[in-house]
């Protein structure tokens, strides 16, 4: 049964690809499911010129394009929910207008004064329109609560972060936003929490006592496809380590919180961030390396590297692969390294948590260099979800010869139910006031003060190499370098989750 409160939702960049991609569909998703509270309505606010008919129609085709949910028999019922509202986003004059036809929508649907902003924007008006909502007192709960979603990213460095915090600050409460990342919406990062605090025979080893390193990959086998003018301005460092990356290694870290409330477990993801070690500058050339994919043969196909790419500077220095080595000082995991890295033109798609547990000390068998990184624990985010144990067994036959074995689940295999997409929970908890899968402020500026070394270095010292590396490939191969123990190196994922392969893709 939905306890939701009634509100209304209202989407800023409504004639955008998100909007009509994901969130649609997703608000879609939970109509259909009886998720959506009682009285509900939806608007649209953009620039574009669309009447309420024109808006609907565009949204219903999206819904049946896009749709997260195979039952399309309720999408009548639900555009009827839809409105559009035209808009100048940095005219303040226009918000005027905008409170007027929320306070219509208020009286003829009988909702009160609850309503969520969305902000499907580019960045550069993510301190213009909350303002601006507030100069009409749009940001004021004394008639319901007032929620504002961001999407990342949250500032462009730690400068732009804290300028940022301070626009929002000035006029809404921490409590009101919601820095949306949709990474923290699948179901698999969040099993993360499950995995770890469920299970007494993985907590009483998740420390330096057992642990010898951790490592977290995202790799995505496309380019920048059409998106090469906006990566030129972000790189994967800021793309995916800074929100997506950071706040995995957050929860794969964090203490054991003091209860499910989202105050209790954001506290322990914020401490992570505050005990990471601070990377000295001198230390980025060895710590931190980056890479740029190149023309190469894929499968047969003949791919562009990322120069050649449209909107890119056919001399950029833009990373679009990125990996990085630090510590967490505290009492848990004092001295044992983490590892990321994420790239695009890579063998597969796949984002996983892999836990290299420390060998024995003395290996009395035989194949003693084959078993040193046997232990491991992989927690597959995507594709084929689900969490992998390899261990070593004895290899049939005379003698001791070990070998490494699997021991998998596959999410899959635990339900039929569909999985809802990470956009749907995270509008759900918008919707409920849950902010525990929100980024927070102090969240955001600990993870900037962390990176601007290295970004400060990428982008003014010219002695740091940008590495090419053939699309197709795990990205420079100067990136095992990270990895001080000889015997252990990366773990090279294949699409299932039970394989290993550095070209198994290929």
């Amino acid at each position: 049964m939905n306890t939701n409160d009634n509100h209304i939702y209202v989407i800023f960049g409504a004639s955008g690809d998100l909007t009509k991609r994901k969130l649609v569909p997703a608000l879609y998703s939970l109509f259909v499911q009886n998720l959506l509270p009682e009285k509900f309505a939806l608007l649209g606010v953009s620039r574009s010129d669309f009447t309420d008919t024109e808006f609907r129609t565009a949204m219903e085709s999206a819904i049946k394009e896009f749709k997260e949910i195979d039952d399309t028999s309720h999408v009548e019922a639900f555009v009827k929910k839809i409105h559009y509202q035209s808009i100048q986003f940095n005219d303040a004059s226009t918000y005027l207008p905008l409170k007027q036809r929320l306070e219509k929508l208020r009286t003829e649907e009988k909702i009160g004064g609850n309503t969520v902003f969305y902000l499907s924007t580019p960045p550069s008006l993510y301190g213009i329109i909350p303002q601006h909502l507030a100069s009409v007192g749009l940001n004021l709960q004394n008639d319901g609560w007032k929620r504002l979603i961001i999407e990342k990213p949250f500032g462009y460095d730690l400068e732009s972060a804290l300028k940022l915090k301070d626009q929002l600050l000035k006029d809404w409460q921490e409590d009101q936003l919601f820095r949306i990342d949709h990474y923290l919406g699948k179901e698999t990062v969040q099993n993360l929490l499950v995995t770890r605090f469920s299970n007494g025979i993985f907590e009483p080893l998740w420390n330096r006592n057992y642990i010898d390193h951790v490592e977290i990959t995202s790799a995505e086998s496309i380019g920048v496809e059409k998106r090469g003018g906006y990566y030129e301005t972000s790189g994967a460092l800021r793309d995916m380590v800074q929100n997506h990356l950071l706040q995995v290694a957050a929860i794969t870290a964090m203490e054991s919180p003091s209860s499910l409330e989202p105050i209790a477990i954001r506290n322990e993801i914020l401490k992570v961030f505050q005990s990471l070690r601070p990377i000295k500058k001198e230390d980025v050339k060895t710590n931190a390396i980056r890479g740029q994919y190149l023309a190469a043969t894929v499968k047969n196909e003949k791919v562009p590297g990322y120069r050649d790419e449209e909107g890119v500077n056919p001399e950029s220095v833009t990373e679009t692969y990125a990996a990085i080595k630090f510590y967490i000082d505290n009492w848990r995991w004092g001295g044992v390294p983490f590892y990321i890295r994420t790239g695009k033109r890579l063998p597969t798609r796949v984002t996983e948590v892999v836990i290299h547990f420390k060998p024995t000390p003395h290996f009395l068998f035989s194949g003693g260099p084959v078993c040193s990184s046997c232990n491991q624990l992989v927690i597959r985010i995507q594709p084929d979800e689900g969490v992998l144990l390899k261990f070593g067994m004895k290899t049939p036959g005379a003698g001791f010869e070990v070998q490494t074995v699997n021991m998998d689940f596959h999410y899959s295999d635990l339900t039929n139910q569909r999985i809802p997409s990470a956009y749907e929970r995270l509008i759900y908890d918008s919707m409920k006031g849950d902010s525990t899968l929100f980024a927070r402020t102090e969240e955001v500026i600990e993870a900037w003060k962390f990176l601007s070394p290295v970004i400060d270095c990428w982008k003014n010292d010219k002695d740091v190499p940008l590495f090419g590396y053939p699309a197709g490939t795990w990205g420079p191969e100067t990136a095992d370098d990270l990895i001080e123990d000889r015997d252990m190196t990366w773990r090279y994922p294949c699409k299932n989750l039970s394989d290993d392969g550095i070209y198994c893709e290929l």
